[in-house]
């Protein structure tokens, strides 16, 4: 494959093993007793996720533990004006909905640094994500940061994935031919595709989805775990 760059996309990758973050979330509600059924659950998760983009509650120092709370806040509060749930347990909930979401978000985090600086010893890497402009914060406090040569944030370059312009910013920062670069993500719609559409190799992190519990049908190449790109790379 002559690969000698990498582009890793982050949300869902680096820090969920390849689920969608919709399902780390719902498990953190139901830890925190919080009942609601599916179709309830997606309008808070939706209306956060769109609260977010319409006002600026992120800023660029928040790290991800930050987030979480801030979202967490967001998604009860909608709950709660919705009357389905306490107002008075808002906070309270939020935090501890937070913070079981910022563990399991450190572990794989931390599995994921392993990997990741194995393969920095060979390739440079480079991140490309949609996020709220406070990456950086986040890459820092979850000690990943140095692994990258460049960090593409869709909310400092002004486009977002799976508009291929964001991954042609990645390609000219590795200095590399779209054939020589391999894209890494959990997304075909926002990683793979628009990757592929450029000419770059592609390995799809497989897990469970937005819109679905089963694994992503994929024809191409793919992984379900991160560690096994260093055999991929081996292999290729």
């Amino acid at each position: 494959m002559n690969i000698k760059g990498i582009i890793f996309d982050y949300g869902g990758t680096l820090d969920t093993g390849g689920d969608h973050w919709s399902h780390v979330i719902r498990d953190g509600w139901n830890k925190a007793g919080i009942a609601a059924n599916d179709a309830l659950f997606r309008e808070a998760y939706v209306y956060g996720e769109q609260e977010l983009e319409r006002v600026e509650h992120i800023l660029p120092h928040h790290n991800f533990a930050d987030v979480l709370d801030i979202k967490m806040q967001i998604e009860l509060q909608f709950l709660a004006q919705t009357g389905n749930f306490p107002p008075a347990l808002v906070e309270e909930k939020a935090k501890e909905i937070a913070a079981y979401c910022y563990g399991m978000a450190k572990e794989e985090v931390t599995h994921s640094k392993t990997v990741l600086e194995e393969l920095s010893k060979k390739y440079p890497l480079v991140l490309v994500s949609n996020f709220y402009g406070n990456i950086e914060s986040v890459l820092k406090d979850f000690g990943i940061f140095d692994c990258f040569k460049k960090v593409i944030e869709s909310a400092k370059v002004g486009v977002r994935k799976p508009d291929t312009k964001i991954f042609e910013l990645g390609i000219k920062a590795l200095e590399l031919k779209p054939e020589e670069v391999l894209v890494v993500g959990d997304s075909l719609k926002n990683d793979i595709n628009p990757a592929k559409k450029l000419g770059c190799h592609t390995l799809l992190l497989e897990g469970k989805g937005w819109d679905d519990t089963t694994p992503l049908q994929h024809d191409g190449e793919s992984i379900r775990k991160l560690d096994e790109i260093l055999s991929f790379l081996g292999n290729a």
